[in-house]
């Protein structure tokens, strides 16, 4: 006679387990550290970001097998894949937005901004918004307003934002205020087209002169200034004599 196969041992001892635990089992290895003054903290020879507003901080790293996490006592402040070389750096543009708000000119030459680039995250749509934002109201006025769109990327849509950008750039209207607005009109597209993140803005399709297009025709006579021609045959009234 055989002995029983671990399968059959299994079926009479399953019954008799405990159930499993509801709330998960984080099996990541736990480390405390400080936040440094660049805003990053250091983890198995890497530099990460996290917000700026935790500089000088500590908190509590989670390191699991691909990923590490950031916490700030129970509440997650950032998330990063492991970084591949040693002593590099992966830095996010998000976790910047409130000191390069204050310091524009840090931007341009931003390690985060050229990593948001490689990333996809910083598109050509931002590029040629912002080329278009500085020659208007120049350098640092055009980036300070950039840096207010990216800031809207926190509660809009990631797709919706770039389309929005990209009608905004059509029309010249190049605030926050009209990239927001042309955002939020995003989902509202008939065919769709304003979710699909476009490579070239002079292939985007305006929202304006879309909705425009089915107002009806406008039938009334253009203004004319002829009705004030009379007063151009009025005699000008004669001088006063003055007294001696």
């Amino acid at each position: 006679m055989r002995p029983p196969t671990v399968g059959e041992y299994f079926v009479v001892e399953q019954p008799l387990l405990a159930p499993l635990p509801t709330e998960p089992f984080d099996a990541g290895q736990v480390i405390e550290t400080r936040v440094d003054r660049h805003s990053r903290i250091w983890a198995r020879a890497g530099f990460y970001s996290v917000p700026t507003r935790y500089i000088e901080r500590r908190v509590r790293i989670v390191l699991h097998a691909n990923e590490l996490a950031v916490y700030d006592g129970s509440t997650e402040i950032a998330r990063h894949e492991w970084l591949v070389a040693k002593a590099g750096e992966r830095l996010e543009l998000d976790h910047y937005l409130e000191t390069l708000l204050r310091k524009p000119g840090a931007l341009p030459g931003a390690t985060a901004l050229e990593q948001a680039r490689q990333a996809g995250k910083f598109t050509p749509i931002h590029d040629a918004w912002w080329s278009a934002a500085r020659k208007a109201r120049g350098d640092k006025a055009g980036t300070k307003a950039l840096i207010e769109v990216l800031l809207l990327h926190r509660r809009i849509l990631r797709e919706h934002l770039v389309a929005g950008l990209a009608a905004s750039l059509r029309v010249g209207a190049l605030t926050a205020d009209a990239v927001a607005l042309e955002a939020r009109k995003a989902p509202e597209s008939d065919d769709g087209s304003a979710l699909v993140q476009p490579q070239d803005p002079s292939s985007v399709a305006s929202l304006t002169q879309r909705r425009l297009a089915h107002l009806p025709p406008d039938l009334r006579p253009l203004p004319s200034p002829a009705v004030y021609d009379q007063l151009l045959h009025r005699r000008p009234a004669a001088p006063k004599e003055s007294l001696p």
